[in-house]
């Protein structure tokens, strides 16, 4: 872990590089170092960087970066992955030999990458095959958000040189996957909120703000809590980095991002709704986030399947 005056510095950097940037975040990331970061502080790196990404609404392919690393790859700005479908965690092609096939997401890189990992198989037994982008139709993924550049993938191509991977480092991708994710929904959170906040006491109801009468502050006051109850989980997460507590952050992610969208629209009523205001830009974007690697309905119910079959509770984190 970064000493907090370095952290903070890469924060300032990060932010900086972000708003600056306009569409080309990925070109600003790579000038501050953010490979670099990812080698030598990979859960400082991704809390920094999709924490900002978050916060900003964003657009950019890091998350290919993350996954790839994750599975002992170096990651490069030409080299994309193949991300399960939405709302999945399971790798995304098969092997039909000679061919490999597959459909899944991606981010904006697929369009112009050199490489195209593709993770075939199960989770207890998967396989890594490297294909070139001709292998791969891409194309724009119809949603609530088209900005978050979400690709829909489908693979089709020769599977002469699948690399047996292990099933912890497949593990390991979609932890991180996860974390990435949630770190960035947590930062849309926060920026709903402050929205919110800033509009309750600015807006003037009665000769006073509405930030004073109580229902307006009782919203943003759960709203406070389902942030900070997934930045606790994002804690835990990185504390006692495990499947586990990776999927329990992302659960908690969709969950928070629903509750904080609900309050802050009605602190902010009508101007909540209209396009003018930057609310709904944040609001599509968890939406569109929520489903990658796993909703947080479709992890609850896989975590009470496997409960149910196990007959015990793990200790998640020891208190």
């Amino acid at each position: 872990m970064i000493e907090a005056s370095e952290r903070a510095a890469m924060l300032e950097s990060v932010r900086g590089a972000i708003a600056s940037a306009g569409d080309d975040v990925g070109t600003a990331l790579a000038e501050v170092g953010w490979l670099e970061m990812l080698d030598a502080e990979p859960d400082d790196a991704i809390e920094i960087v999709f924490s900002a990404i978050g916060a900003a609404n964003a657009t950019a392919s890091v998350l290919d970066d993350v996954v790839v690393s994750a599975l002992g790859r170096e990651p490069r700005a030409d080299l994309a992955v193949v991300l399960p479908s939405f709302a999945s965690w399971q790798p995304p092609g098969r092997i039909e030999a000679p061919e490999v096939a597959g459909q899944g997401l991606a981010t904006a890189r697929a369009n112009g990458a050199a490489e195209v990992l593709v993770v075939c198989g199960t989770a207890s037994e998967p396989s890594l095959v490297g294909l070139p982008s001709s292998a791969i139709s891409v194309e724009s993924a119809r949603g609530v958000d088209p900005s978050a550049a979400v690709r829909v993938v489908r693979v089709h191509g020769s599977a002469s040189n699948p690399a047996p991977v292990d099933p912890g480092a497949w593990s390991a991708a979609v932890g991180r996957g996860r974390r990435a994710v949630a770190y960035e929904i947590a930062g849309a959170c926060r920026a709903m909120l402050d929205l919110a906040r800033n509009h309750a006491l600015e807006r003037v109801q009665f000769d006073r703000p509405i930030a004073r009468f109580q229902a307006v502050r009782h919203r943003l006051a759960e709203a406070l809590v389902a942030v900070e109850s997934l930045e606790a989980a994002l804690a835990a997460a990185r504390d006692v980095p495990t499947a586990e507590t990776a999927a329990l952050a992302k659960a908690v992610a969709g969950r928070s991002a629903h509750t904080v969208a609900r309050h802050c629209q009605q602190v902010l009523g009508g101007i909540g709704f209209t396009t003018e205001h930057a609310f709904h830009r944040y609001l599509k974007r968890t939406i569109a986030l929520e489903g990658v690697f796993g909703s947080a309905d479709e992890i609850v119910v896989d975590v009470g399947r496997r409960l149910l079959s196990e007959r015990r509770v793990p200790t998640l984190v020891e208190l």
